[in-house]
């Protein structure tokens, strides 16, 4: 069994071929789709963060919107960027969102992706300590935001506050309690992986990681989950983590789908440079009627280890599309490949 569910970059753009033209219509959309998706069968709706970008950006106010539209899907993100994060702020926003879903947030953070602008995250008032590097900053924000989740209270209270405090310390509030298990670190290398095992968190991967040997994508991915679990044996830590990969999938079986996808031109990695220091490599596309993409699938062994599997969506295409791009994997695939 796996867990299924879709990754959504919302996009929108004021032109033609998209149904998603502004900002409000990526944001009820994305909620629309979460909705739909629940009533498919697939468990989570996942969502990429953005900034200077017209993409979904602020995720906390659409996965509380999310959590209360639907009862039982889990809702989540892949990735938040720590560099742009106050992590106080953070624990307040993702506490109040968590306990609005009823404890179903998966939330996803990392050091993020190339940007829209030049070191965006100054902008927002976030300089890397001397020394550091921008990853460098995000870990650490990531590290202060993971303490704060453990609920242990670390502020002196007033001894004249407008309210009575409770005795002792004073954490931040709202606290969801079992959240700080369900955040995920999204890994672009197999030491970042590892470095994720370490401190407890489950672990995302997407269609990018860094070439680190020149393999398929598949492969390398597969070998940086193995490391993972290796490092979080190694940890002593006493649950089972969770690890997701994300793919793009699409399984032809009406019109709409060849004329969408029937040549699909990217059915093979692709390397390239993020930033003129990194190389990566950047998995294909699957888009096959269901008896062949059956046949590719299996011999994806990054998928084979993973317990969650994230559809990349082509959100401009609206949500009708989408739950039904969705619903096909769900029916003519996953049965055939053990994973429902």
């Amino acid at each position: 069994m796996k867990k299924i569910g879709f990754l959504s970059f919302g996009h929108w753009s004021d032109v033609p071929y998209s149904q998603v033209r502004s900002a409000s219509d990526a944001l009820l959309q994305s909620i629309d789709l979460a909705v739909a998706a629940e009533e498919l069968g697939a468990d989570g709706a996942y969502f990429r963060v953005h900034h200077f970008a017209q993409q979904l950006g602020s995720p906390f106010p659409l996965l509380a919107a999310v959590g209360a539209r639907t009862s039982r899907i889990e809702m989540g993100t892949a990735v938040i960027d720590m560099r742009y994060e106050n992590p106080f702020y953070m624990a307040e926003d993702a506490g109040a969102a968590d306990l609005i879903a009823g404890g179903r947030i998966q939330l996803g953070i990392s050091r993020g992706s190339p940007e829209q602008v030049i070191d965006g995250f100054r902008h927002f008032g976030y300089e890397p300590a001397e020394g550091e590097t921008d990853a460098d900053m995000a870990r650490r924000h990531a590290e202060v935001f993971l303490g704060l989740l453990a609920g242990e209270g670390f502020a002196q209270p007033n001894p004249r506050p407008m309210f009575p405090n409770p005795p002792g310390l004073l954490r931040l509030e709202p606290y969801s309690a079992g959240l700080r298990q369900r955040i995920w670190w999204g890994a672009a290398s197999t030491a970042t992986a590892i470095w994720a095992a370490q401190k407890g968190m489950n672990l995302q991967s997407s269609t990018l990681v860094f070439d680190e040997s020149g393999e398929p994508l598949h492969v390398q991915q597969r070998r940086q989950i193995d490391a993972y679990r290796a490092a979080w044996k190694e940890a002593g830590h006493t649950r089972e983590p969770r690890i997701s990969v994300s793919r793009s999938i699409f399984a032809i079986v009406d019109d709409r789908d060849r004329a969408y996808f029937g040549r699909s031109g990217n059915e093979r990695d692709q390397i390239g440079n993020i930033d003129e220091n990194t190389r990566a490599v950047f998995g294909r596309s699957y888009a096959a009627e269901p008896a062949d993409l059956v046949k590719q699938l299996k011999e994806d062994t990054a998928i084979e280890a993973a317990d969650t599997l994230l559809l990349t969506v082509p959100n401009q295409l609206g949500v009708d599309y989408n739950a039904h791009a969705i619903e096909s994997i769900l029916r003519y695939v996953a049965p055939e490949l053990g994973w429902r």
